[in-house]
């Protein structure tokens, strides 16, 4: 695995307070409050049936309105509190064009999974907690996937327990370094993927991040961090 050197810390932002989320946006029938000193979101509508498209409609995105570089390091601390569910770090997310991610020339995003992946923007979709459904419960793993086309392109072992079992917080760090992505649980190394600009398309560039997150869970987030970062 490619070894990362950390630069300057380019964002910070504790998710403690009401001040400090002032400037996401939430995409999606979504509740954003401070408990316990924490970020915690959960959806306003819950559904646990079979029906795709109503369950899509109850998912929410909570986006960080801030636009970062090609090459980062973001690191978050997680707990996760009410399963089932399934949270996903989206990166590197902006128009399919270069736009900004909010755009008004860009179609109105509402939750619903088709919208990041087959829809007007590029991104990264790093899914991390994986228990909405029978099999992801069963057999954990954490996936990574480039949109536009939601090709699969990197999956390993997680070792998140279930809720029942977690003893948070859990530190996540994901770095995007040119054409490398990697990511880390308590700094153990879990994923790692080389894109070659070609395959699933160009390579992304900057853009912003956000949390998304199924229905009915409920997790917690706080200590927001993006430092710039190189290879060495």
């Amino acid at each position: 695995m490619r070894s990362f050197n950390k630069k300057e810390l380019l964002y910070h932002n504790p998710l403690a307070s009401a001040t400090d989320i002032r400037h996401f946006r939430m995409e999606g029938p979504g509740k954003a409050e401070i408990r316990e000193g924490r970020l915690q979101l959960e959806e306003l509508t819950s559904y646990e049936g079979d029906n795709d498209a109503e369950q899509q409609a109850t998912n929410i995105v909570y986006w960080c309105d801030v636009n970062f570089p090609s090459d980062i390091l973001v690191e978050w601390e997680f707990w996760p509190v009410q399963e089932p569910g399934l949270c996903i770090l989206f990166f590197s997310a902006q128009g399919r064009n270069g736009e900004d991610l909010f755009d008004p020339k860009l179609k109105r995003r509402d939750g619903s999974y088709e919208h990041y992946n087959h829809g007007d923007i590029n991104a990264f979709h790093l899914s991390y907690y994986r228990r909405k459904y029978e099999k992801e419960r069963s057999f954990h793993l954490c996936i990574l996937r480039k949109s536009y086309g939601h090709h699969l392109v990197g999956q390993a072992a997680n070792p998140l327990p279930d809720v029942s079992s977690a003893i948070g917080p859990y530190r996540m760090t994901l770095v995007k370094c040119e054409a490398d992505i990697a990511f880390y649980i308590n700094d153990l190394p879990i994923l790692n993927w080389r894109d070659d600009g070609n395959t699933y398309g160009p390579l992304l560039a900057g853009g912003k991040i956000g949390f998304r997150q199924m229905s009915p869970g409920i997790f917690q987030y706080s200590h927001l961090r993006v430092f710039a970062v190189e290879g060495e």
